[in-house]
């Protein structure tokens, strides 16, 4: 619990700082392109450790993380589209990109933390699926 506690500290400052760069964006659109970067960068590590994860799993765990990914990507895309969304169903206006990017965002940071988390298994702890691994 402690290592995942860390992973999450860390992941959530670094994207803090990327963040206060979108806060310089001059116009609306500057926001949403520049929010939208950031979710690609975070999306490009959630892969990277999705891919490491899927290295450290046998062959039966495979096929249940791979259905356990997609089913997270289906959960989170649709938080975020009700997340932007207004009363009457639309996107959320001019903003709605940059707020659709924020969520996006911060869920694929939570996922990755927690992926990388059981990166980290410690031999006795049965609530890690993956074993253990040497520092």
């Amino acid at each position: 619990m402690k290592r995942l506690c860390l992973l999450i500290s860390g992941l959530l400052l670094s994207g803090a700082a990327l963040a206060g760069e979108c806060d310089k964006a001059v116009t609306q659109i500057d926001s949403n392109e520049c929010y939208d970067a950031l979710y690609k960068k975070d999306d490009a590590a959630l892969n990277q450790t999705y891919k490491k994860v899927m290295k450290l799993a046998s062959p039966a765990q495979q096929n249940l993380l791979k259905q356990a990914q997609l089913a997270w990507l289906k959960v989170r895309d649709a938080d975020c589209k009700f997340l932007v969304s207004d009363p009457t169903g639309e996107n959320g206006g001019t903003i709605g990109p940059m707020i659709h990017s924020i969520c996006l965002s911060d869920r694929t940071k939570e996922r990755t933390a927690f992926l990388e988390s059981l990166t980290h298994c410690e031999e006795g702890d049965l609530s890690c699926p993956l074993p253990p691994q040497q520092n």
